[in-house]
């Protein structure tokens, strides 16, 4: 048995926000973002997704459910567990979240090909859903712009194969950088109640307090520019393959400027790259899953025997593989 993508489906707020400053959309190239309701949360937007996707794919089928976020309803319960009742799935199946960020997607779909391919599912619905824009400022304008809020839902499905459908993973992490990107207030080390509100204005007037988001912007470039070209190349490795034999390059969909400089540096200036953010900003887990939706959409699913994943952020952590879509949405 091996696991294999089978279907994605996405999910926009209908809330949007225009990026209008001339200078951030020529460098990040998002136009414009979706952002979640004042009452509308993660597990909101992923009813609304996996509903999308239950009209080709049968809730049924389902023994194992998957949630990527770091915007969960609650401290606890599990928001997997309230999704497993919202979606009137099976009360046998397992259900569990997991806190990530960029690389979130990735690592799911690790964890799915371990749970089928050691025979204990047979298909795992993958939910990502994020909703950012409720920790920024809406006075940091380092930060405002560039995120989007989204959800999605994949199905990752056994097949009876003798070929890999999700191989040739690579993982890192780099702790000593948790400071880089970070909600600082809020969670049991820094508790609400505990903690004075602190207001924080940079020498550009960008605006948060200790209870927002913060992105050191230099130090997770040098960190994306660094760990990035050497994941390319041990994926690349594990699966004996080099450049030329990827049929398509999707990385994490963090901004048009740091994609640039990533093919670039990673010698990928004439091979199919996908770079489109102009619509969503990045949405963190959700980037490289709606990218594939959207890739799918305009490609020959025949031609995309061998498509490369990379997500990289906030852990510090980033993680790679290799798909094959070649039979995706049959």
């Amino acid at each position: 048995m091996k696991a294999y993508v089978k279907n994605i489906a996405y999910y926009l707020p209908d809330r949007v926000e225009e990026n209008t400053n001339e200078r951030l959309l020529l460098k990040t190239g998002i136009e414009r973002r979706h952002i979640a309701g004042v009452d509308e949360v993660a597990s909101d937007m992923s009813v609304k997704v996996a509903e999308k996707l239950f009209k080709t794919v049968s809730r049924d089928s389902i023994d194992y459910l998957l949630f990527c976020t770091q915007s969960p309803d609650y401290y606890l319960p599990t928001t997997a567990c309230i999704l497993q009742n919202r979606l009137k799935l099976s009360k046998h199946i397992g259900a569990l979240d997991y806190d990530y960020g960029c690389s979130g997607y990735i690592y799911g779909l690790g964890l799915a090909k371990g749970l089928i391919e050691s025979g204990q599912a047979k298909n795992v619905l993958l939910l990502t859903a994020e909703t950012y824009s409720k920790y920024i400022n809406p006075e940091d304008n380092a930060a405002l712009p560039l995120f989007g809020d989204a959800a999605t839902a994949t199905l990752i499905e056994g097949r009876e194969s003798a070929n890999e459908g999700i191989y040739a993973f690579e993982y890192g992490t780099d702790g000593a950088g948790f400071q880089n990107f970070i909600v600082p207030v809020g969670g049991a080390r820094e508790r609400y109640q505990d903690v004075k509100l602190k207001i924080i204005t940079d020498k550009y007037g960008n605006t948060r307090t200790n209870r927002n988001l913060y992105m050191n912007g230099a130090a997770i470039m040098e960190f994306a520019l660094t760990v990035v070209p050497e994941t390319l190349k041990r994926i690349l490795a594990r699966a004996s393959l080099t450049r030329q034999d990827i049929d398509y390059y999707v990385f994490h969909q963090a901004n048009n400027f740091m994609l640039k400089s990533l093919k670039k540096i990673c010698k990928l200036e004439n091979l199919p790259y996908w770079n489109d953010i102009k619509d969503y900003g990045n949405t963190v887990s959700n980037s490289i899953p709606i990218a594939l939706c959207d890739m799918t959409r305009q490609t020959d699913s025949q031609k995309l025997h061998r498509v490369m994943l990379i997500g990289f952020g906030v852990g510090l952590s980033w993680g790679g593989c290799i798909v094959d879509l070649s039979n995706f949405g049959e």
